[in-house]
């Protein structure tokens, strides 16, 4: 196949929204690890039981879910009303300070009842910024590629999820390895987060060197004679697409719960109920992170081909009946079978987010598409990820079998399944009507 310079430009975007999304992941995930093996020691009483200050640290990590819809409202009026690039620069720039202020935090015993407060703020920062940055990562790519490789090219600014956390628990698993349990504990988990430095050079770097996207672009120039006329974009997408909305949370469901468990309740099952070493629970995530890379550029291209509905509606189904294998895996204590299980879920997990960006984003008019498909996005983040870890590990205690966050998975693929086919009714009465990716 012929590269063309024109290919070539819309590769580097591409590639530049990969980068960008990858480093924001990175510090999102590097939280929920922290959550899962530091924060219930250094960041409660010593006087709570082990579970309860488990909860407590997962509630923290929630509580970045709960922000996000609102930094998916607040840069996507940004990024619907002064550009994709200028809102993915402050979403970069506010994750990039948050982290680094939560790897210099002191503990407990430093700082009392203000240490878990002050943790919260920040991960309430950490949750608008994530909540900002899909978006702009997503409609950069998918905005600059041609109408026949959408899928194709969002799915680039989708890899920034497996990336993100081969590098989160990659620097965790070279801290254990190479520091005392002691020094990790006490300092060694500050590095991952005190790293994100690196993103404020990333985000200037997004902000000079890349140009807004020429759809971005058209619309602006359209609108401008209106444009004392229009109201939020957030207030019209709601006003005018809370369907494409719903739905899209819907669909967005089973992955993130799914998502959530297998990358991180699964750490803590492993290491607290199981036993298993954490450099194996932090491998097993490592190696399926890194086999959801292939996976979401091919399922991303094969819904150009395709279609998005039918891959993701396979994904869905796919990942529900799995849910009832990961853990009958991991209990065996096998390595192999631990990796098998989460690998497979993470895997068959990306099937469905490979084609999402191209999906949410053919949902919406350019001029609202930041503010609905983000909202639509961080609407099923916040009802499914952000509480999966603590749901799963309250159903553990209170039925004593693990089948039961199976069922709570498996319920979410089917939610998500469902979601997915009345989208593929309503991407019917788009196409009848008029496109509106234009």
């Amino acid at each position: 196949m012929t590269t063309t310079p024109g290919d070539k430009q819309v590769t580097r975007v591409a590639l530049a929204a990969a980068l960008g999304a990858s480093i924001e992941w990175y510090d999102f995930f590097v939280y929920g690890t922290a959550a899962a093996l530091v924060f219930p020691k250094l960041f409660f009483p010593h006087t709570l039981s082990p579970y309860v200050a488990q909860i407590a640290a997962f509630s923290t990590f929630a509580v970045g879910f709960l922000a996000r819809p609102v930094g998916g409202v607040l840069f996507g009026h940004i990024g619907d009303r002064f550009g994709r690039r200028t809102a993915l620069f402050f979403a970069l720039l506010s994750m990039g300070i948050a982290s680094s202020l939560i790897g210099l935090l002191p503990g407990y015993a430093v700082l009392g009842d203000l240490a878990p407060l002050t943790l919260v703020v920040l991960r309430v920062v950490q949750g608008l910024a994530v909540g900002g940055q899909w978006g702009g990562a997503v409609l950069l790519a998918v905005e600059s590629g041609p109408a026949s490789r959408r899928g194709y090219y969002g799915s680039f600014a989708q890899i920034g999820v497996p990336v993100g956390l081969v590098l989160a628990n990659a620097v965790y698993y070279l801290a254990a390895v190479w520091l005392r349990p002691n020094a990790f504990a006490s300092w060694g988990w500050r590095l991952p987060f005190l790293f994100s430095l690196v993103i404020v050079g990333l985000g200037i770097y997004i902000q000079f060197r890349l140009d807004e996207t020429a759809e971005f672009s058209q619309s602006q120039a359209e609108a401008r004679p209106v444009a004392a006329r229009r109201m939020s974009p957030i207030l019209e997408a709601i006003l005018g697409h809370p369907r494409e909305i719903v739905l899209a949370g819907g669909a967005f469901l089973a992955n993130n719960i799914c998502f959530y468990v297998a990358i991180t309740y699964t750490i803590a099952y492993g290491t607290a109920t199981l036993h298993l070493s954490k450099l194996v629970m932090i491998s097993a995530v490592m190696i399926g992170s890194l086999v959801m890379i292939p996976a979401l550029l091919i399922a991303g291209r094969l819904s150009d081909a395709w279609g998005r509905i039918g891959i993701f509606m396979t994904g869905a189904a796919l990942a529900g009946i799995w849910a009832f294998a990961i853990f009958p895996l991991m209990d065996t204590g096998s390595p192999v079978l631990v990796v098998l299980g989460i690998g497979t879920e993470l895997m068959l997990l990306s099937v469905m987010y490979g084609p999402q960006a191209a999906l949410f984003a053919e949902l919406f008019p350019v001029k609202v598409r930041y503010s609905g498909a983000s909202l639509g996005y961080q609407l099923g983040a916040v009802v499914g990820g952000g509480f999966a870890p603590i749901i799963a590990a309250a159903l553990l205690e209170h039925f004593a079998t693990t089948t039961a966050i199976a069922i709570y998975m498996a319920a979410a693929c089917a939610i998500s399944f469902v979601s997915t086919f009345f989208l593929g009714s309503q991407s019917r009465r788009v196409r009848e009507s008029g496109p509106r990716l234009r």
